[in-house]
């Protein structure tokens, strides 16, 4: 028997919430797959089984948020005995002491975390001290190591087959066993159309155990104001949540950040007419066929040549240091609105990519935000951030920096309206695509001339996407 303890899913994490166990109790597992789904404050994580076996007991429920190295689940990769599950555990002591619980190697972290204690069992497991013999424990990063050496024992039923999450949930959601569906994707994962090919040829859905939802907060007893607020005719629901995951995690950035960084917001309306233009052509360009191109893709490459030019808003202040510390690359940040909250992940590099690989790479991150597939690696290291409101339809805001950045540039709604163009004799009222761009700036390091600057520079090119050649 060995205990797999959750490890570190990113550098300096220290919990993490369980979202959704991937196996039951009785499944067979292989080495590399995925066995649960863990929420940190960070990102959606998919962790691996260590081990080739089967599970033995689940020791953490689904909503619980349990600290790094705690047991989570314990797996038998002895074989199958013939015995059921319960037995040789609570009922046989001699058996169990036979069968050593051997913890699982955990990921370096940055952060050292004391043993945590066991939690309270779904299904009764091994307490027995760890007495594995040497070798047990693999030497390599949890789920990432070479699968041991085939030893006799009988053979086992396939273990849960390879398939993306929202493949995952389709195929639930029909009643579809994945370990049924041959796979056509790459490395033979399946996909939708097999999911699909599956279900068109007749096949009987399996009859799966409804997933277990997290549990939904109590509404706490409501006295004092809230009961008065409550009395009367009815109104809206009233409730509490928790706070945790990444809306702790926002809620802690913004304010370390609003209340240790001076800010100051600065907008500018500005005519955009000739980017929509540019838009509009790159989206028909054979090049850029496989790509978005949006307005916000040209504001990103707008802020990296303009960050040339004003470079201290690509920098950020040392208070211990006592200094002011420039970059050297533009890593740009993009806020992400997702199911699970603000994200902002970052471009590293972006200011020293062309159009076309900023435009991949920039579609690629807002896809995997909105996913919830974003890495902890993707989020940290950032050193400029670019949001957008106007897709709600806002005109402007006043952004928060990103904590430990100089400079944040919002993009409002582009909109058609009324615009003077010309000069002199020649001014004349036109409809025109008009934008507001709101930039707010770090002022212990950043003056209202660089704030204002970066600002023209960014709606000049947007005004004039050709003055790119000048940068």
């Amino acid at each position: 028997m060995k205990r797999f303890p959750l490890p570190d899913p990113g550098e300096g994490l220290t919990e993490a919430e369980i979202v959704s166990w991937l196996v039951a109790v009785g499944d067979e597992v292989k080495v590399n797959d995925p066995i649960v789904e863990v929420e940190t404050s960070k990102s959606l994580v998919e962790l691996p089984s260590p081990w080739a076996g089967r599970v033995e007991a689940v020791l953490v429920e689904v909503g619980q948020t349990v600290e790094v190295g705690t047991p989570i689940i314990v797996i038998d990769d002895d074989g199958d005995d013939g015995e059921g599950p319960d037995q040789g555990l609570e009922d046989q002591p001699a058996a169990a002491a036979a069968a050593p619980v051997v913890e699982a190697p955990v990921a370096t972290s940055a952060v050292e975390t004391p043993a945590a204690e066991t939690p309270v069992a779904v299904t009764p497991a091994v307490e027995t001290p760890a007495t594995a013999a040497p070798g047990a424990a693999s030497a390599n990063l949890v789920g990432y190591g070479p699968e041991a050496a085939a030893t006799a024992r009988r053979p086992r039923k396939p273990g849960p087959a390879m398939a993306k999450p929202p493949v995952r949930k389709y195929a639930r959601d029909r009643g579809v066993r994945l370990r049924d569906v041959p796979g056509t994707g790459p490395g033979g994962t399946i996909t939708y159309a097999d999911v699909d090919a599956w279900l068109a040829a007749g096949s009987r859905p399996a009859e799966v155990t409804p997933r277990v939802e997290p549990p939904v907060p109590a509404v706490a007893q409501v006295t004092g104001p809230e009961q008065e607020y409550l009395a009367g005719p009815p109104k809206l629901s009233y409730g509490r949540v928790p706070v945790r995951g990444v809306r702790k995690a926002t809620a802690q950035a913004v304010t370390k950040s609003l209340f240790t960084a001076p800010h100051v917001t600065e907008w500018l309306t500005c005519d955009v007419s000739a980017t929509m233009d540019l838009v509009e052509r790159l989206r028909d360009a054979r090049e850029f066929s496989d790509v978005r191109v949006s307005p916000m893709l040209m504001v990103a490459k707008a802020a990296c040549l303009a960050l040339r030019t004003n470079p201290e808003l690509n920098a950020r202040w040392d208070e211990e240091a006592q200094e002011i510390i420039y970059y050297g690359d533009v890593n740009l940040g993009v806020a992400a609105a997702t199911p699970r909250g603000l994200l902002v992940p970052n471009i590293k590099g972006a200011d020293q990519m062309g159009l076309l690989e900023l435009a991949r790479h920039f579609g690629e991150l807002t896809r995997t935000a909105r996913d919830g597939r974003t890495s902890p690696a993707d989020l940290r290291g950032g050193t400029f951030t670019i949001t957008n409101v106007g897709v709600f339809g806002v005109d402007a805001g006043t952004p928060i920096l990103n904590n430990g950045e100089s400079g944040i540039l919002c993009l409002g709604a582009i909109s058609r309206r009324p615009w003077v163009v010309g000069h002199g004799s020649e001014e004349r009222i036109e409809p025109r695509w008009v934008t507001t761009l709101a930039v707010s700036f770090d002022h212990r390091l950043v003056d209202g001339e660089g704030g204002s600057k970066f600002l023209a520079d960014v709606a000049r090119l947007l005004a004039d996407p050709a003055l790119a050649l000048l940068f």
